[in-house]
Order: structure tokens, then sequence, then C-alpha cells
């Protein structure tokens, strides 16, 4: 293919300098629908597989962890650069309330379309990977997990994941956050007392299915809520640490 050939397929470019067009709101609102829906049926798909594998309950949590690390991983490689693979409000309104502080991140009316397209799409997860295992469509879940303890665990598992997105944000490493993002996921699986939802989205749609990975409906108020509080810690702390250098002013010689 000739370099014209391929400027006549990449379409018109913008010129040296210029802000590059943003994709199309409808587009970024189908990339986390579908993102947050095929993120869920990984976490619900996997819990199912391994409690139909093992009767060992940590074996099936080292599998449920592992494969959202990597479904995670996948998921936002592909559909980072389309509309920044939030596939959690948490997220998207921390996004927001940086852009309202005069940082970069996403507008009211943005947000007014990624949460509930989020919402959408883990229900929508939920029941997908219900019918692939054959289990009800819709069947609320029983497993109940309003202890306080549990809250404790999703206030650590969201303020560390904001933490740690922010951070590389605010350090110019955004282009680590595929690995680093599912790493951290994967590790508070195991380190958090409630496995790390850290997600409203995904909460609401694990309750959808009564299985390994539900949570039942009358626990989600409470994580929604935890999970808020968490992302109101994580960016106090990314203000707290990750301050902007101050240059020393040189002394007039």
């Amino acid at each position: 293919m000739t370099a014209a050939e391929a400027a006549h397929v990449a379409g018109p470019q913008p010129a040296p300098g210029a802000t590059p067009p943003r994709t199309p709101l409808t587009a970024r609102a189908a990339a986390e629908l579908l993102g947050t829906a095929l993120l869920v049926t990984v976490v619900i798909g996997s819990g199912i597989q391994a409690t139909e594998l093992t009767k060992d309950v940590g074996v099936q949590l080292l599998a449920n962890s592992i494969a959202t690390v990597f479904g995670l991983g996948v998921l936002i490689v592909l559909l980072g650069p389309v509309s920044g693979a939030h596939f959690n409000p948490v997220v998207t309104l921390a996004e927001w309330w940086t852009a309202r502080r005069g940082g970069d991140g996403v507008t009211a009316r943005e947000v007014a379309v990624y949460v509930p397209a989020q919402i959408v799409g883990a229900i929508a997860g939920a029941i997908l990977a219900d019918a692939m295992f054959g289990e009800p469509l819709v069947k609320w879940s029983t497993h109940d997990r309003s202890a306080g303890h549990l809250l404790l665990g999703e206030v650590v598992a969201t303020a560390g994941l904001i933490l740690l997105i922010f951070g590389l944000a605010r350090t110019d490493r955004l282009r680590y956050a595929p690995v680093a993002v599912a790493s951290y996921i994967g590790a508070a699986y195991w380190f958090t007392s409630s496995t790390s939802f850290a997600n409203p989205a995904v909460t609401i749609g694990r309750a959808f299915s009564d299985t390994f990975a539900g949570i039942a409906p009358g626990s989600v108020l409470g994580f929604v809520g935890a999970q808020l509080v968490g992302g109101v810690v994580g960016l106090s702390l990314v203000a707290v640490i990750f301050v902007p250098a101050v240059v020393p002013a040189r002394s007039a010689d």
C-alpha cells in the first residue's frame, strides 16, 4: 500500500499541533456497555465454571481471580482507546470531578451516558453468563454480603483502585493501566475481605445471578455506598500524594 492509499484509508488527519477529534459519544457509550458486560460475564462465568470443576473454595476463588485479571486486561487494551475503559461508575464520577477542578476528565453529559450504559451492560453480562451455563437467566442472588468488615473491604478496594488509576494519570504512565489495573484487581480479590467488587455497576449486575460471584440485592446498597466512599478516599490520597513538583526559583546573580 502506498502512502497515498494509506492516507485515504485512514481518513483526514488533524493538522500538526491540533487536538485530534474525539470518538463519537455513541461509540464511547457502546464501548462502556460492551466492556462492562463482558467484564461481568468473565466474573460470573468463571465463577460458575470453577464451582462446577471443584468444591475447594480456595481453588474456586483462584480460578475466578485469574480469569478476571486476564479478561479485564484484554478489555482495557481493546476498548481503552475508544472510551477510556472505565467500566465503573466510580471511575467515571472521579473523572468528572477532576475535570470540574481543572483536570482532564468527562463532562456531566458524558457521565449521564456512561453510567447507565455501564449498569445496563453489567446486567446484560450477568444474564449472558447465566445463559451460557444453563442457569436461570435472572435469579436474585442469596449471597449475603452485608457485614461491616466486608464494607470496609470495599472502601479499601475502591480507594486503592482510584489511587492507582489517577496516580498513573498524574505521573503520565497510563500506558501501564491494562497490566496495573488488572493486577491490582487480581491481588485485591485476595487481600480484601469483600473480594474487591470495587464497582457499583458490577455490583448491581452480580445481584442478578445466584451463583458463586453473586451478591444478595439487600447487600447492594451498602456495597455501592462503601465504593463511593472509597472513591472519595482514593481521590483525597491522589491530591495529597501526587502534587505537582515545585521548581525552585533561581536567585538573581
